[in-house]
């Protein structure tokens, strides 16, 4: 299983980035993909999940009204599209997938949001 994130750097407030996940190794179409974040000094935490069938997602309320996630089962990526980001979103976000019992991490991809 290999999990790639990309699409992070660093934004202005109230500036949008786009996070994309490139998933393998595993039967994509049919897991639950989750975005995490952790911010410095602090534990991750949940961000978003989007089941297999793509048409339920869930948000942390924090982000609710701002982040979208979506995924291409025909591209095998799940993405997290980031609007109106506030300083408290600063952290390094991590793509997630829960396959066969076993939670499988990618590298995590820095996001700064900072004037």
């Amino acid at each position: 299983v290999q999990l790639v994130e990309s699409g992070g750097g660093l934004v202005q407030p109230g500036g949008s980035l786009r996070l994309s996940c490139a998933a393998s190794g595993f039967t994509f179409s049919t897991t639950d993909m989750t975005w995490y974040r952790q911010a410095p000094g602090k534990q991750r935490e949940w961000v978003s999940r989007i089941n297999s069938d793509a048409g339920t997602t869930y948000y942390t309320e924090s982000v609710k009204g701002r982040f979208t996630i979506s995924r291409d089962t025909a591209k095998n990526t799940v993405s997290l599209q980031m609007n109106s980001l506030k300083p408290e979103d600063t952290a390094v976000y991590y793509c997630n997938a829960r396959y066969r019992g076993r939670d499988y991490w990618g590298q995590g991809t820095q996001v700064t949001v900072s004037s």
